[in-house]
């Protein structure tokens, strides 16, 4: 049984930082496309950003392109998203997700975590 194991959410005042990981277990790694979304009260998830099984291929939204940026420690079996620059419309759920493909349209992940919340102050 694969597992997802988000970590690293919290508050954090608008303009600052926060990392977040995600641990795979139960699975191999390396051979998934990783990618983070989020989901906000009352809205639709949504894709935030996606890394290649190798690490050589990252995916942003337009929202947060230039802020964030995601990698991935194979060895580690862990997948990060680094947000920096932080506004309060970023506060949301963020899961982790895994797919064995390239489409990161939500409905086509294999894999999901339980998710880390993000609160960004005004």
């Amino acid at each position: 049984q694969v597992q997802l194991v988000e970590s690293g959410g919290g508050l954090v005042q608008a303009g600052g930082s926060l990392r977040l990981s995600c641990a795979v277990s139960g699975g191999t790694f390396s051979i998934y496309a990783m990618g983070w979304f989020r989901q906000a009260p009352g809205k639709e998830r949504e894709f935030v950003s996606g890394i290649s099984w190798s690490g050589g291929t990252t995916l942003y939204a337009d929202s947060v392109s230039g802020r964030f940026t995601t990698s991935r420690d194979n060895a580690k079996s862990t997948v990060y998203l680094q947000m920096n620059s932080l506004k309060p419309e970023d506060t949301a759920l963020y899961y982790c997700a895994a797919t064995y493909g390239s489409n990161w349209n939500a409905q086509s992940i294999d894999y999901w975590g339980q998710g880390t919340q993000v609160n960004v102050s005004s």
